[in-house]
């Protein structure tokens, strides 16, 4: 395995990408090797002083002797790590297809090996693998029903890869999300706190839905929030397997299939720039 490289000798390029404008910030360690700092991360993140991102990504080589196209890396905008973001995985696929002309992609992450192939019409798809549905996968504090969890409004816990808290209301304009997801981002069941959906029932197989995510806040969109909701609607009998999901910034369609849940959208690369030497070195 090539060594990190953590001298900031030239200017680091990097891409700007948002799927339904949950943004990522997207940089290239295939060619060049490159390391970043908590302290860097968070510097980049800041919307004001650095370039602003919900989630940051890197993408490296597959493992030795995988037949992986690429492997992925995702960070949160306070520095610390997920092992999946299904958007920021949409937006790369994307990318590495145009890059490559191939039509399917074979993506891992620490969530495990993803599928990800061109849907037409500018959409993407990705496979975001089987839903975790057990107590200890999720991961919750102790054995429980995860159908409905002991916190008022009954929310379903989904795990995807990363956990998620999923409530049904009557009205997600009604929820002050500030508030709410902060609150139960940290709940005690949660040891590794967790992402938070107000999900509404909009129509058959049609659910309204906001976001707030662990270690960003509230966000315009989520993948593996759409996945986690879907998910759990079908579980509870609210609608089928294949469901379209309208969030703040946009439309997804998820489907709970057999071979894992698919999410399917729009992605847009906004942009490509260079961190320069000095930034970084400032920040390291």
């Amino acid at each position: 395995m090539r060594p990190m490289d953590t001298r900031v000798e030239t200017p680091l390029a990097f891409m700007k990408m948002h799927g339904l404008g949950n943004d990522f910030v997207v940089v290239d360690a295939r060619a060049r090797a490159f390391a970043l700092t908590e302290n860097q991360i968070t510097a980049i993140a800041h919307r004001q002083k650095g370039v602003g991102f919900d989630q940051l990504a890197v993408i490296t080589h597959g493992a030795a002797g995988s037949n992986a196209d690429a492997h992925l890396t995702f960070y949160n905008a306070d520095g610390s790590t997920s092992a999946a973001c299904g958007n920021a995985t949409r937006c790369i696929a994307r990318h590495l297809m145009d890059e490559s002309g191939a039509e399917s992609l074979t993506l891992t992450t620490d969530r495990g090996t993803l599928a990800a192939r061109e849907a037409g019409d500018g959409l993407v798809s990705v496979n975001m693998g089987h839903p975790q549905l057990a107590w200890h996968e999720v991961p919750l504090a102790h054995k429980m029903d995860t159908l409905e969890l002991p916190i008022e409004g009954a929310p379903t816990a989904t795990g995807m890869g990363n956990p998620h808290c999923t409530f049904f209301v009557d009205d997600v304009q009604a929820v002050d999300l500030e508030a709410f997801g902060a609150a139960h981002e940290h709940h005690p069941l949660y040891p590794e706190r967790t992402n938070v959906q107000v999900a509404q029932i909009i129509g058959e197989n049609h659910i309204r839905m906001r976001v707030w995510e662990r270690g960003v806040g509230t966000t315009l969109a989520s993948g593996s929030s759409s996945c986690a909701t879907a998910v759990a609607a079908a579980r509870r009998g609210l609608t089928g397997g294949e469901v379209q999901i309208d969030l703040d910034g946009g439309t997804l369609w998820i489907t709970w299939a057999e071979d894992g849940v698919w999410m399917t959208g729009e992605t847009e690369h906004v942009m490509s720039g260079q961190f320069t030497t000095e930034f970084l070195e400032r920040h390291k």
